[in-house]
Formats: C-alpha cells, sequence, structure tokens
C-alpha cells in the first residue's frame, strides 16, 4: 500500500450520550472559566435548551452572560459586535448552544476579541496569531459538525460572500453532543441538518484532501445517517436521534480534517446571495455535483455505494459508482428536500455570478475532479432546470 504523508490531529474532545449537556459546568470550569459567554439564537433559547447549562454553570459558581444575536448564515456585524459584547463583559470562556450559526459566530467572536480587526482580516488558512478564549460547543442540530472543527463560515455582508476561518486556533476545546436535543426538530430541519451532514461525510471522503482516517470517519458517518435520517425526520426516537447525532460529529471530524469540495461551493454561494438554509443548498447541489464528480474516481464512488445501502453485487465498478447518483436523489426526495426551482429566490440570471462565487471558494482546488467556472455554471442550471 502506498500513501503520501499526511498528519491528523483531533483539537476537541467530544462527550457524547443522553445528558451531556449537564456536563456545561464541570467543563467550563475545567477550562478556567469564570465567567462564561452563552451564545444561542433566540428561538434555542426560547425552548429551553439554554436551562441546563446556566443551571449547570450557576452549580460550579461561574457567571455568564447571553448573546442571542444569532441567525442563520451568520453575518459579520453580530460577530464583530458580539466580541465587543464580550470584552465589555469581561467573559474569559464561551458556550454556543445551537447549529452551525450559533458555533460558528462563537468561533468567529473568538478570533475577533484575541486577534482584532474584522473578518475579513482573518479568513483563509491558519491566519490567526493567538487562540480565541476556550469554547465549549453543543449541537442542537444534526448537521453541521461545527462542533469538532476548525472552520467558522461567515457572511461578508458587502460582498454578499461567505468567508472561511480555517485555524486550529478556533477548534472548540469540548463537544457536548447530546441526542435528546435532537428529539423535538421540526421535520424540515432534521431533513436539511441531516442531509448537509450526508454532504460532509461524502465530500471528505470523496475530496483530494481525504486520508484513510477522514475515510474511516466517513463512511461510518454515510453509513448511519443513511440509516436513521427518515425515521428522524419523519418521528424522532432516541434510537434514530442517537444515530443522526453521532453520524453528524462522524461527519464533522472526516470533512473537518479532509475539507468539502464543490458541492459546498455552490451551496455557500447560494447562502450568501439569497440565505438560502446551508442544508437546502446542500443537498439539492448533491446529486447533480456527485455525478460530474464520479469519473474522478470510480473505486471510491462504488464502494460509497455499499454505504448507501445500495446492492452492488451485480453491478459493473462504473454501474456501482453512478449508482450514488439515484440513491442520493431518491433520499432527498424521502425526506422532502425542495426541488432548486422550489427555493424561494433563487434566479437563473445570477448563475453566473454565482459560479464564480463558487468557483473562488477556497474548497475549488480539493473538489475530486478538475472543476471550473463553466462547470459550475452547467452544474447549477442542471439543478434548476433538470
Amino acid at each position: 500500500m502506498t500513501l503520501n504523508a499526511y498528519s491528523f490531529e483531533l483539537a476537541t474532545k467530544v462527550v457524547f450520550g443522553p445528558g451531556t449537556i449537564r456536563e456545561a459546568g464541570r467543563e467550563a470550569k475545567k477550562l478556567g472559566m469564570t465567567k462564561a459567554m452563552l451564545i444561542a439564537d433566540q428561538g434555542i433559547i426560547g425552548a429551553g435548551l439554554t436551562a441546563p447549562v446556566e443551571e449547570a454553570l450557576q452549580e460550579e459558581g461561574i457567571r455568564y452572560v447571553i448573546y442571542d444575536k444569532i441567525v442563520p448564515n451568520p453575518r459579520d456585524f453580530h460577530c464583530l459586535e458580539g466580541a465587543e459584547f464580550g470584552r465589555e463583559h469581561e467573559i474569559d470562556g464561551m458556550i454556543a448552544i445551537g447549529g452551525g450559526s450559533s458555533i460558528d459566530t462563537a468561533k468567529a467572536i473568538g478570533t475577533l476579541m484575541t486577534n482584532g480587526r474584522d473578518i475579513r482580516t482573518w479568513a483563509g488558512l491558519n491566519l490567526l496569531e493567538r487562540e480565541i478564549p476556550p469554547l465549549i460547543a453543543i449541537p442542537t442540530t444534526a448537521g453541521t459538525g461545527s462542533e469538532v472543527t476548525f472552520d467558522a463560515v461567515i457572511t461578508d455582508t458587502k460582498t454578499h460572500e461567505k468567508l472561511n476561518i480555517l485555524d486550529l486556533k478556533i477548534a472548540p476545546k469540548v463537544a457536548l453532543v447530546d441526542p435528546q436535543t435532537l428529539l423535538k426538530l421540526p421535520s424540515r430541519t432534521m431533513a436539511a441538518c441531516g442531509i448537509d451532514a450526508l454532504v460532509h461525510a461524502v465530500e471528505a471522503y470523496t475530496c483530494k484532501a481525504a486520508c484513510p482516517h477522514t475515510d474511516a470517519y466517513a463512511l461510518y458517518a454515510i453509513d448511519i445517517i443513511q440509516k436513521n435520517l427518515r425515521g428522524a425526520a419523519a418521528s424522532p426516537d432516541m434510537e434514530n436521534c442517537t444515530g443522526m447525532a453521532l453520524g453528524s460529529t462522524m461527519a464533522g471530524i472526516a470533512f473537518g480534517y479532509s475539507d468539502v469540495a464543490a458541492v459546498h461551493c455552490i451551496a455557500e454561494a447560494l447562502g450568501g446571495r439569497y440565505d438560502t438554509p446551508h442544508g437546502v443548498a446542500n443537498a439539492i447541489m448533491l446529486p447533480v455535483v456527485t455525478e460530474f464528480n464520479i469519473p474522478s474516481n470510480l473505486e471510491k464512488y462504488a464502494n460509497m455505494a455499499k454505504y448507501l445501502a445500495v446492492d452492488t453485487s451485480n453491478m459493473t465498478k462504473e454501474e456501482a459508482a453512478y449508482s450514488c447518483v439515484d440513491a442520493l436523489q431518491k433520499l432527498c426526495e424521502e425526506v422532502k428536500i425542495p426541488k432548486m426551482r422550489e427555493v424561494e429566490g433563487i434566479s437563473p440570471v445570477d448563475f453566473p455570478e454565482l459560479a464564480e462565487a463558487s468557483f473562488r471558494n477556497i474548497s475549488t482546488l480539493d473538489n475530486p475532479r478538475e472543476i471550473t467556472v463553466d462547470d459550475y455554471l452547467q452544474l447549477l442550471n442542471k439543478a434548476y432546470f433538470g
């Protein structure tokens, strides 16, 4: 077996299981927090999901303040505001509760608190000068995997593009992954977030940055997500929510230490321009981009089909590889992901600019097949017009 040299470094301690959200106080104390900033959107607060965290902090004598200016596709100005809020209240640690928006906002707030300046300054790979304040991440959706990644995706409100901060210095110190937090997720949210997690695993496994360690996490995630997503979207229970929570975190490790590719490049362009929910944007592009990428590595796509529960025993390698497209399309349909033309706001008039924005994304370089601006344009048209 011949392999190129690579490194693999896990930066986040993962605590997994029912009730782990109540470990927030003990973990915060271990990290030396005396005054924490809880970062959560108003929906999470209203649903009572911050209450056990607040109780856990109180039990350990840790003071806290709450920052709730969190929106989907997090905005640069909210991160700047959050950094000022943190400095004003002299916080020495952060606890993010919610989906990727809360966790990514926390990472960006921490970046600005310890490094100063603005989001665009730190957008790129390994640019930070100092670590962020210690961060505990508590995901309440099974999708982004942000609790175990060193990536924050923030919307530049001037250019309407997504900016990526990629640096181990922003990785959460602890991820508290509690499947119980998923039990009351709306079906649409579970479906979109679940496909988002699946895309993370698919792209982590097939992109140019993949390695044997990330392959193992990615294939495990693909298997467990496809087994549990339909049930979790239709009728969530502890079994399928545990599967989805685990699959999402495993997929997060996979792409966090590998990369994503063209599906995400387009999804981030759509989110930056239209505020399209990230999971939906990923889902509508997944089948067409997968079909485009398959010629780059028939072996991997044929193997992936097995983890998507396709019986490939009587197929050629090429047939098995292309069976991934139908399997992914069918799963998206079964969990009621809309078609691209059904998503509010998306206009083919903008596709040339969206293709350019997609091409500029940092992950274009790791797409398994060489891809051009014209390729991106054709993929957008194919997803929209069929």
